[in-house]
């Protein structure tokens, strides 16, 4: 799933703007599924005929999981239906429509604030809930795809919307559904303000549905964390995900297929099943993050969806910096290892398709970093900032 967000730049409009050095990439009130403030939730029918260990310490040598060379010919995310080039190519042709793209979260100027915007779904996940019956955490999902967006700019997200559609409502489905997006808003401190159910006949396949998610955000101006202070030798400190969470299930169920493997088969060397391990939910890292910001030093942050590290990290440095990860620094989950076992994928392939195991970068000064890697938290010092450009490895 790649994901695009739309805004202005402050240069070319005065309604709204984003991190200028961002670069274009190719006591809160809760309401139930039933009454929410503000908005209500629509009901539309339409008729149609036919995403600790010690943290200090790293190693510099090569990249422990490799691609196995003797599964056939390796898959791609390409090779699943996902294009990450088209993807960035339609990005360029909307910013010469709408310039200033390519930011995590759209910022809007409210008063000495910035509004920040962000929405998201979650890719053919969705099909690997239809398959397992898992639906009560794949609305954690959704919400966690839109405000883990806006928290890279420093804003505390206020309010949340959901989309939900199907060709027959299902209502106990559909609660479950909701139920997860309920929750996922109590991680994130905001409120679930609305949302839209819309029944299409003959749209969707028996039984499935279909989801996306828009969050609301807030910061001071002078607050907004912009990247525009990045540095070389700064540090970059990696949050650790739950496993896939949201981006390249696509390759993931073309993997699942080659594998021979079910959703109900263990995940080898495991005590879960490959289902329980696909479908864990996507960490919330509202709460963590701006208690961290909070303390200061945070100069700028990447969430590391579609596109991987490859991606999503370079998109918040100014031009001339690239970043150095160390190889090793941090676990690499289980499931990662059989994804790239199984499918038989590439090093490179899997860093610009997958978290990898890391679910949000920080940028931090080394005072900073120092404080944070101190702290209980779980957390890892992945790597650094140095001159040039992308992101590479030792």
């Amino acid at each position: 799933m790649n994901a695009t967000t739309v805004g202005a730049s402050l240069e070319t409009s005065k309604y709204a703007i984003r991190p200028s050095c961002q670069k274009p990439n190719t006591s809160s009130i809760y309401a139930s599924t039933h009454k929410f403030c503000c908005l209500s939730r629509r009901h539309t029918t339409f008729s149609l005929t036919s995403r600790k260990p010690e943290t200090k310490n790293y190693s510099k040598n090569k990249v422990a999981c490799s691609a196995s060379s003797n599964q056939g010919e390796g898959l791609t995310y390409k090779d699943a239906g996902v294009d990450i080039d088209a993807g960035s190519e339609l990005v360029r042709r909307i910013a010469k429509m709408a310039p200033g793209i390519g930011g995590f979260g759209g910022l809007f100027p409210l008063g000495d604030s910035y509004l920040v915007a962000g929405t998201d779904g979650v890719g053919t996940k969705l099909k690997l809930a239809f398959e397992t019956g898992i639906h009560d955490t794949i609305g954690i999902d959704l919400v966690a795809m839109s405000v883990n967006d806006i928290i890279t700019s420093g804003a505390k997200p206020l309010f949340f919307l959901d989309y939900y559609a199907t060709s027959h409502l299902d209502v106990d489905l559909a609660e479950k559904v909701i139920k997860g997006i309920v929750d996922g808003c109590q991680q994130s401190d905001c409120a679930l303000l609305g949302g839209e159910t819309a029944e299409m006949p003959d749209f969707y396949a028996n039984g499935e549905y279909d989801l996306s998610g828009f969050a609301v955000g807030i910061v001071k101006k002078d607050s907004v964390i912009n990247g525009k202070t990045i540095s070389v030798g700064d540090v970059l400190i990696g949050l650790p995900s739950s496993g896939v969470h949201s981006n390249g299930f696509s390759l993931v169920r073309r993997v699942l297929a080659r594998s021979g493997l079910s959703l109900k088969d263990k995940l080898p060397g495991e005590s879960i099943t490959l289902g329980e391990a696909l479908m864990a939910p996507t960490v919330i890292y509202v709460k963590q993050v701006l208690h961290i910001i909070n303390k200061g030093g945070i100069k700028g942050i990447a969430h590391i969806t579609g596109g991987g590290f490859t991606d999503n990290i370079p998109r918040v440095f100014p031009e001339g910096l690239g970043a150095l990860i160390y190889n090793n620094s941090w676990p690499v989950p289980p499931v990662f290892k059989w994804i790239q076992k199984a499918g038989n994928i590439e090093d490179s392939e899997m860093k610009r398709t997958f978290n990898m195991g890391i679910g949000m970068v920080l940028v931090a000064s080394k005072e900073a970093a120092e404080r944070i890697l101190n702290e209980r938290e779980t957390v890892y010092r992945i790597g650094e900032v140095i001159s040039g450009d992308g992101v590479s490895y030792q």
